[in-house]
Formats: structure tokens, C-alpha cells, sequence
């Protein structure tokens, strides 16, 4: 005698759907969790401003206000402030008690090192290996093979803000290289 009834040890196609939708949802978020964090790692982020700039921060991570910036500077400093990601920035006053319209990016083109605006010299003098910059950043004496970056830095509502330079340097007459 043969039963041909269905066997209750076998589950009906819905049952089975289900757990295979599931399986997958489950399996298909994992697989997305795992690859968000690489897949953002590759798409660069967004700067801070219009047009990518940034304003201006002094050591202590406030903003530089202009007008008392250079009550308390002279013609001729070259002064540290946190500039485009992160990387320190000279602001320069120039001759007549304004701010330059462009900034210099601190860090030697040599090996990296973060190189001191020397008053003295009316130079930068790199401490690290003697590198030398002169008072618009372009290099004069190595190992050091290029010039420190250059940011444009113009007054916004009392403020200075930095935003990329893309144009031609105008201390070499050639394409920037930190672009």
C-alpha cells in the first residue's frame, strides 16, 4: 500500500521563499556592510566652504579675524594658521598693513618637515636638511626640489579664507605642482 499524500516533512513553496529571501537579505547586508566602508574610502571628500576653501585658523583652532590680525602684526611677518586640510599655512602681511593674496603652504617639499619662517634671513630655512625658501616660498637653496604650495588668501567678512591655487605659480611661471 502506497500513500500518495503529501509528507509533512517537506515544507510548502512559501515557507521555502520566505527563508531563501531571508538568507539572501541577510547574506546581501552583510556583504554591503562590509564593503561601505572601502567603497567611501575611494571617493574623496567635500572641503569645508565654497569652492573648497577653508577660513583661516590660528593655534588654537579660532578663526583669524583680520582687523585684529594686524593690529598685532608688522609689514613683513609671515605668520602660522591652520589652512587647507589641516596643513599649516603662512599668512603675510604685507608693506602696507594688509594680508597677502596668497598663502604658503609650511611643509618642505624635501622630506616633509614643517619649515620656520626666519625674520633674520627674511627667509624660510628648512631644519631638518638646510633647505631655503626665500619670502614668497620659492625654493633657493636645496636639497628641497620644489617650491612650498601656494593657497590664494583673501579677506571674506573679516576673515581669511584660504581656497586651492590652480593657476600658473607665479614665482616659477609653470603649472603648480601641488595641484
Amino acid at each position: 500500500m502506497t500513500q500518495l499524500s503529501g509528507s509533512s516533512d517537506v515544507p510548502d513553496l512559501g515557507r521555502r521563499q520566505f527563508m531563501n529571501l531571508l538568507l539572501v537579505g541577510a547574506g546581501g547586508g552583510a556583504v554591503a556592510g562590509m564593503l561601505y566602508p572601502v567603497i567611501n574610502y575611494f571617493i574623496p571628500p567635500s572641503s569645508g566652504g565654497g569652492g573648497g576653501g577653508v577660513t583661516a585658523k590660528d593655534a588654537l583652532g579660532n578663526e583669524v579675524v583680520v582687523s585684529d590680525f594686524l593690529s598685532t602684526h608688522n609689514p613683513g611677518d609671515h605668520v602660522l594658521a591652520q589652512g587647507l586640510k589641516g596643513d599649516p599655512t603662512y599668512m603675510i602681511v604685507q608693506e602696507d598693513k594688509s594680508i597677502a593674496n596668497f598663502g604658503l603652504n609650511a611643509i618642505c617639499t624635501h622630506l616633509g618637515c614643517v619649515v620656520p619662517w626666519n625674520p633674520n634671513e627674511n627667509k624660510f630655512m628648512c631644519p631638518c636638511h638646510g633647505s631655503q625658501y626665500n619670502s614668497e616660498g620659492k625654493v633657493v637653496r636645496g636639497p628641497a626640489p620644489l617650491s612650498l604650495a601656494l593657497v590664494h588668501a583673501a579677506v571674506e567678512e573679516d576673515k581669511i579664507a584660504f581656497t586651492p591655487w590652480t593657476e600658473t605659480d607665479f614665482r616659477t611661471d609653470e603649472a603648480p605642482w601641488w595641484a
